[in-house]
């Protein structure tokens, strides 16, 4: 068996000398094309360019779900308790707003500050035709209520009104009134008084 050697030869570069700190630039400028050149960290800084927008959209489909769910709440509460007036039960118990909006809030989920923020209003029309659509506010934008709860067969309009908070900005966009950051959430049933 044949073994070969190696022999080393010293440089015999010639040539002026490199000038100082050569090595640490040639090296600097060798990381920098590797890390020009590497695609591992591509999907980090993929994913935080998308993950705002990404976030912006979800909290806004989760606030508008929510928005979705509390006027159907409202809506659910308004039937359940109309029918307190409807069959005769909140005359005969001598019910007066305040008695009738408590037992309002009893109908209604925890979504609601249903003591301060929940407006009631019952009132009693001659026909149909002569309801309005419109809910009456003060000069603070507060909802003018009433209770006119009605005798027999009279025409009567049970309205739960709630300003609900918008916290989302994009979602204030769309669901907010101009110049706020509520919106007026209205459930309204209307029915003629059974004879009770």
């Amino acid at each position: 068996m044949r073994r070969s050697s190696r022999v080393i030869v010293p440089s015999t570069r010639t040539g002026p000398p490199r000038p100082q700190g050569w090595l640490t630039r040639r090296l600097g400028v060798l990381l920098l094309r590797r890390f020009v050149r590497r695609q591992d960290g591509a999907t980090v800084v993929e994913f935080g360019l998308v993950l705002l927008p990404f976030l912006s959209i979800l909290l806004m489909i989760m606030e508008t779900s929510l928005f979705f769910f509390a006027q159907q709440t409202l809506e659910t509460a308004v039937a359940d308790s109309a029918r307190l007036i409807m069959t005769g039960q909140a005359q005969s118990a001598k019910y007066d707003a305040a008695q009738f909006k408590t037992a309002v809030c009893g109908r209604i989920v925890a979504l609601f500050d249903c003591t301060n923020g929940l407006y009631v209003d019952v009132s009693k029309y001659s026909n149909f035709s002569s309801i309005g659509t419109s809910v009456a506010v003060d000069a603070d934008g507060k909802p003018v209520t009433q209770y006119q709860p009605g005798a027999k067969g009279d025409i009567v309009v049970v309205r739960l009104i709630y300003r609900w908070p918008i916290t989302t900005p994009l979602a204030q966009m769309y669901l907010a009134e101009p110049s706020s950051t509520t919106r007026m959430l209205v459930a309204t049933a209307a029915f003629r008084n059974e004879p009770f």
